[in-house]
């Protein structure tokens, strides 16, 4: 019988682990969700790996040799994730072969603290892929204004790209922009077009929990009745734009060409409120060509229980339309709440990048006191 991951696959949804860790993938855990759980690439940020590196045993020995070699904190942290997403590319390469490069893809992120510097974010991008030095390894950038510009350049050098951070539709447009322009560098630059991917992270739960805050406050039973859905209208309405920008004639010029397109990626899908179901971002976002990146949870809530009836994104979009008609009613003004979000968003990741740095420099501390006894 067949799984709901793998009916979720067979509906066109391609399915990505929002974590990775040494742990991981020394123990096989990685390889065995890719068999089980139709896992089909990873993406990770500084919370995954300040996460990962506090429960660092797994990290010690590499710890100790970067503290011999008088490593600084930074550069401790630039080896290590880089070696953990190149150790992760090569689990992911049979899936990146027998996808044709569309899957089996890793994502590693930029210092978030460079979110409002396009130069230094072109810089990093481009030190990250070569230091990772793997054809299915995609750069996080994330979709703030300065980091428009810097999606553009690196795809324009031939390096894949994940777009992180989107919140709106107004952004989401400006990121398939910078998206196709990059192509078009890429193209007149001699770049193999055909082997660039990219993937625009669209923020779901998120949404919810702004969203569902400011109803709260509005307190009426018009209002209460909108919770828990502005996340999936918000996400709809983007599948809507991705198909009608990579219909027009300016993307099909390039799909003929050989590029391939943006495809959006479901973000932020562990649900946050305990009174919406556990897979509500995954079984209610179902649409052909969509990657949903999953915490393990929902991932294995999804597996366990996840209900998979078909597209159910094509076909809602007036409905999606109808949410925000009745939130402006309401008096949600919701481009307040995705650029609040945006800023949060670079926050959240900045503070976890603080996080994975004191824990970084402890380690590389006590390295260096246990190589002085």
């Amino acid at each position: 019988m067949s799984t709901p991951t793998a009916q979720l696959v067979n509906e066109g949804v391609s399915i990505w682990l929002d974590d990775l860790s040494r742990q991981r993938i020394l123990t096989g855990n990685l390889a065995d969700l890719i068999a089980t759980r139709n896992v089909s690439g990873v993406t990770t940020n500084p919370t995954i790996f300040a996460g990962a590196l506090s429960q660092g045993e797994a990290y010690e020995a590499q710890v100790r040799q970067l503290a011999a070699k008088g490593a600084s904190t930074d550069e401790a942290i630039f080896e290590i994730t880089t070696d953990d997403v190149r150790a992760a590319s090569d689990v992911f390469a049979p899936v990146f072969a027998s996808t044709g490069g569309v899957d089996g893809r890793v994502s590693i992120e930029v210092s978030p603290e460079l979110a409002h510097d396009t130069e230094a974010t072109i810089a990093q991008a481009k030190e990250l892929a070569a230091a990772v030095d793997r054809p299915n390894v995609l750069i996080k950038i994330p979709a703030t204004k300065a980091g428009l510009p810097a999606i553009t350049e690196v795809i324009a050098a031939g390096i894949s790209v994940n777009v992180t951070l989107i919140f709106s539709l107004e952004r989401y447009a400006e990121v398939i922009d910078a998206y196709l322009t990059g192509v078009e560098r890429a193209q007149a630059a001699g770049h193999e077009i055909s082997t660039l991917q990219s993937v625009a992270s669209f923020f779901v739960s998120r949404v919810d929990t702004e969203v569902d805050k400011r109803l709260a406050a509005v307190g009426t039973p018009e209002a209460e009745a909108l919770k828990g859905k502005a996340g999936l209208a918000n996400a709809r309405l983007a599948y809507e734009l991705y198909e009608k920008e990579f219909a027009s004639d300016r993307a099909k010029a390039l799909l003929e060409a050989g590029a391939t397109v943006q495809r959006p990626l479901w973000a932020s899908t562990g649900v946050k409120d305990p009174e919406l179901p556990d897979t509500l971002y995954v079984t209610e976002l179902v649409a052909r060509g969509v990657v949903n990146t999953m915490p393990e949870k929902t991932l294995e809530a999804t597996f366990d229980h996840g209900v998979i009836g078909g597209d159910t994104v094509t076909g809602t979009y007036d409905q999606s339309r109808e949410v925000f008609a009745q939130l402006a009613d309401a008096g949600v003004d919701f481009a307040d709440i995705t650029q609040v979000l945006e800023d949060e968003g670079v926050q959240k990741f900045i503070a976890s990048w603080q996080e994975l740095q004191e824990t970084v420099s402890t380690a590389l501390q006590a390295g260096t006191t246990e190589a002085a006894r």
